[in-house]
């Protein structure tokens, strides 16, 4: 990996943290700390078993 490679991807990878701190923050101001913890942990789920996003919370059972 080249030093412009790296930096890329550290620019890219702060930029993505700084818009999960956004939204993060938005999500807490609607719905309070434990709602987004639990998107948040939730999501990582998701990804972590390679389950699609697509489907809405209401067909999973999380309503």
């Amino acid at each position: 990996m080249t030093a412009t490679r790296s930096l890329n991807e550290a620019e890219s990878k702060d930029q993505f943290f700084q818009e999960l701190a956004e939204l993060s923050e938005r999500m807490i101001a609607a719905h309070g700390k434990e709602f987004s913890m639990g998107a948040l942990v939730l999501a990582a789920r998701f990804i972590a078993e390679n389950k699609p996003f697509e489907r809405s919370a209401a067909t999973q059972g999380f309503c």
